[in-house]
């Protein structure tokens, strides 16, 4: 931790009255609130796990708050991303929070960066006087871009993540422990971990971890308790269970095993198979160019339907969805359950016929539908591997949000 004590700030009367619970505690006093004051904490996502982040790091009197997204705020951000309100609805979520931030603490700096993340600007931006960095993203090729860039830099990196009912927290300081990349060499296979917009995430789920985080941030800028560095916590909301694990520094490690000046920052993209941020509506789909996936519009579909041309309509959303929206006519198909019959079809334990996917037939033209696109893809890709023509099936580009959109606009969205 860079040390703190020849920038220490005085505090305000008001400031003293303000903080006055904190000062009171013998753990931080007033010299500890000073530290706070003087201490800087860089903040990447302004989302689920950002909000209670940006909330709670504003009102502790984190002197100097960096926050990095360039998302608007959605409708469908409200259920979790509780800095944000349906006053601030399509607008810049970083404006968004620093209003909300500064009414609650006008005392902070807030410097706002509204860009994506990426391997061309993460040095530049981190190197700007951070004391420490939280990781608020949703996705593994920022996870992988804060880890190795913080290694580079030495700068503790505060973890954490969501998915479901589910929630993992951890400290990753190359100088005192290990890193993300000790614990996590390798990505997931593309497709195997769905997004948060993909599988959903219980609303409350980010206020537990995003706070645990901040608590976290806090006692390393005051030295105090046991910081979670070489630990992770996994936590489980449906069963309000705490399990800590330990995490070993890898010697062997690709980023924190090596020199500091030969970390280099790569296409993390590519590292794991899938984007980082969103390009475009379609950008998970049109960028697996290893297999050349066919596209077709909503526009397409609905002509398709009405001319009655001999097509399938695969939609491979959970069961569930399916009782939120669906395209009438369709055939219904969980992604699972394509992977599964997949699966047992490569390793001789069944055969085509015996599983679901005698359904869908291999000697016609196949439109696959998702929520938005990416599920449809990899449904795509599971079928290519065992006997369907490529040249016969086609992703829906947008899924059944883009037929919501451009179609149906009495469809409920989600």
């Amino acid at each position: 931790m860079p040390p703190l004590h020849n920038r220490l700030a005085d505090l305000s009367n008001e400031e003293i009255k303000r903080y006055s619970r904190h000062v009171i505690m013998p753990e931080v006093g007033i010299e500890g609130q000073r530290r706070l004051k003087a201490s800087n904490i860089l903040l990447i996502g302004t989302g689920g796990l950002g909000s209670p982040l940006a909330l709670y790091l504003a009102a502790a009197g984190i002197g100097r708050i960096g926050l990095v997204d360039y998302d608007v705020v959605d409708f469908t951000n409200l259920q979790r991303q509780v800095i944000h309100g349906v006053s601030t609805v399509g607008l810049s979520k970083l404006d968004s929070a620093e209003k909300r931030m500064l009414d609650l603490n006008p005392d902070i700096q807030i410097v706002k960066y509204n860009e994506p993340l990426t391997s061309d600007n993460a040095i530049r931006i981190f190197s700007e006087n951070w004391d420490i960095v939280i990781d608020g993203t949703d996705n593994f090729p920022t996870r992988y871009l804060v880890n190795d860039a913080c290694v580079k830099l030495g700068i503790p990196n505060v973890y954490g993540s969501i998915f479901r009912f589910e929630g993992q927290l951890s400290v990753f300081h190359a100088e005192e422990g290990p890193c993300y990349r000790c614990m996590f060499p390798e990505p997931p296979p593309p497709g195997l971990v769905p997004s948060c917009a993909e599988g959903g995430v219980l609303g409350i789920l980010p206020g537990t971890i995003g706070t645990m985080q901040a608590t976290e941030a806090i006692k390393l800028l005051l030295g105090i308790g046991e910081p979670m560095i070489g630990r992770m916590m996994l936590y489980d909301a449906l069963e309000m269970s705490f399990t800590t694990i330990k995490v070993r520094k890898d010697p062997n490690c690709p980023v924190c095993g090596i020199p500091k000046e030969d970390i280099e920052l790569i296409d993390y993209e590519q590292f794991c198979g899938m984007p980082a941020h969103d390009h475009s509506a379609f950008s998970a789909v049109d960028e697996r160019d290893d297999l050349h996936i066919q596209t077709v519009t909503v526009q397409d579909v609905q002509k398709a339907l009405q001319n009655g041309d001999d097509v399938v309509i695969v939609d491979v959303r959970d069961p569930h969805e399916w009782d939120i929206s669906a395209i009438e006519g369709t055939l219904h198909i969980p992604k699972p359950e394509i992977q599964q019959a997949k699966n047992g079809i490569l390793a001789g334990r069944k055969l085509w016929e015996e599983t679901v996917l005698k359904d869908i037939p291999k000697d016609k033209t196949i439109y696959a539908l998702c929520r938005s696109g990416v599920r449809s893809a990899d449904s795509i890709a599971f079928l290519s591997e065992i006997g369907y023509d490529l040249n016969k099936m086609y992703n829906i580009k947008g899924g059944i949000l883009a037929w919501a959109d451009e179609i149906d606009p009495d469809m409920p969205k989600y």
